[in-house]
């Protein structure tokens, strides 16, 4: 039985701009029958259109990227400080060449998306909108040369939090 329990949005614990930049998360979407997982660091919550969203970013070359094209819902895992290991390897790895979900002994729940439960914060958002960033479009024209050198741009996706669970 799951030890996570359904809070809303607005009562996540923490700091979630510090989870995110400082301790990571997973970035988990299903394809089919196959499920696959990123790193990020990169990101933002807030609310949007009247609802309680998500801002991802994926860069095309990512296999997760895929996923994502193809699936309605993400989401969002974070872990405590112990799984800090396993989130440097699934930003190193590809799921192209290797299972990470098996390499790493995670179990895979779904509940609209894919998600893990080893991780201490789930966030299921419903995807609302995506576009591809474009250089022309940076006002700090310096910023996106150094950011993006070899043209290896992200994908923005805002995906509305539609479930929220905590341990």
């Amino acid at each position: 039985m799951s030890e996570f329990k359904e809070i809303k949005a607005t009562e996540i614990s923490g700091n979630l701009i510090e989870k995110l930049s400082k301790e990571w998360m997973l970035i988990t979407a299903q394809k089919e029958d196959k499920v696959n997982t990123m790193t990020a660091s990169w990101g933002g919550f807030g609310e949007l259109w009247g609802k309680d969203v998500s801002y991802i970013v994926v860069r095309p070359s990512r296999y997760t990227y895929e996923f994502l094209e193809q699936g309605e819902y993400y989401s969002l895992c974070f872990f405590d400080a112990s799984k800090k290991d396993v989130l440097t390897a699934c930003g190193k790895e590809s799921g192209r060449n290797v299972d990470k979900i098996e390499k790493h002994n995670l179990t895979v729940s779904i509940d609209n998306a894919p998600y893990f439960e080893e991780a201490e914060l789930v966030l299921i958002c419903k995807k609302l909108y995506s576009q591809m960033l474009e250089k022309e479009n940076f006002v700090c024209k310096e910023f996106a040369e150094q950011m993006y050198p070899d043209n290896d741009i992200h994908k923005l996706y805002v995906g509305e939090i539609v479930k929220v669970l905590e341990k």
